[in-house]
């Protein structure tokens, strides 16, 4: 619990910190964060917090996804100044939500030095493709649909050289803000179940479009394209990889922390 000093009186406010996990459909939303140009994830939580409590505040999440991209269980966090139950305002913000396509799983109560970005160790991303010649109805706005046969072992070979730390600069997006591109990928798995075929991810942190232009360069690969990724790194330019696979196949699958059991 958090507390402040008012300028006015010195009278101390207390906060309380909550950490969600959140699930979501991004197919009709902005992605996470809020701005003017429709819903976004950010802003229909903020509302519902609004609503229950009357409280403004900023729901800060552990990740940014863009539009059309999915969660799974996407951690974030917010303070309120009453210290409410926990399983409380989690039924208050689904209540709010009801109709909407956002979900929150879990509440707790944190301390206040944790932060859901800057506190996760690891993020961990999945990207779903359905390789076969009959387009998808039931995944539709779910996975990206690559009607021709996939190499899947050749896939998984270049794959390999993804892992590790390198200059991510071929897979970065143009209107990536980070600091620097070099990034140390943690895993990259390739599962085949029939026709669906399931990317995995982990690492520390991802540059914008990091995900979906490995995938997008990986399938390139399995389609017969003269893609190597060691190729592609020494190049370091964008136009050196593959293809940007749609958003619609991507899902942030959950932020790991110290705190966590599993990190014990």
């Amino acid at each position: 619990m958090a507390c402040v000093a008012q300028k006015s009186n010195m009278e101390f406010n207390c906060m309380t910190r909550y950490k969600i996990e959140v699930e979501y459909d991004g197919t009709n939303l902005i992605g996470w964060q809020e701005n003017q140009q429709g819903q976004s994830v950010q802003s229909l939580l903020q509302d519902a917090i609004k609503n229950f409590c009357g409280e403004i505040i900023t729901v800060y999440s552990a990740g940014r996804t863009d539009a059309g991209v999915h969660a799974i269980a996407m951690p974030a966090h917010f303070d309120l100044q009453r210290d409410w139950d926990a399983d409380t305002v989690m039924r208050a913000i689904n209540f709010y939500l009801v109709n909407q396509p956002v979900s929150v799983l879990n509440c707790e109560k944190v301390d206040d030095e944790f932060h859901a970005r800057f506190s996760c160790i690891q993020r961990q991303y999945r990207y779903v493709v359905i390789n076969r010649r009959a387009p998808t109805v039931l995944n539709k706005n779910r996975a990206w649909w690559v009607p021709q046969k996939l190499d899947i072992a050749l896939m998984r070979e270049q794959a390999k050289k993804l892992l590790g730390k390198h200059d991510f600069t071929s897979f970065r997006a143009a209107q990536c803000q980070a600091k620097s591109p070099i990034k140390t990928l943690d895993s990259c798995n390739i599962i085949q179940n029939g026709e669906e075929i399931v990317f995995e991810f982990a690492a520390r942190s991802f540059l914008h479009h990091q995900v979906r232009n490995m995938v997008g360069t990986l399938v390139d690969i399995g389609l017969g394209k003269p893609y190597d990724i060691d190729e592609i790194f020494a190049k370091q330019e964008r136009c050196a990889a593959g293809v940007n696979a749609p958003a619609c196949g991507l899902y942030f699958v959950k932020g790991l922390y110290a705190t966590d059991d599993s990190q014990q």
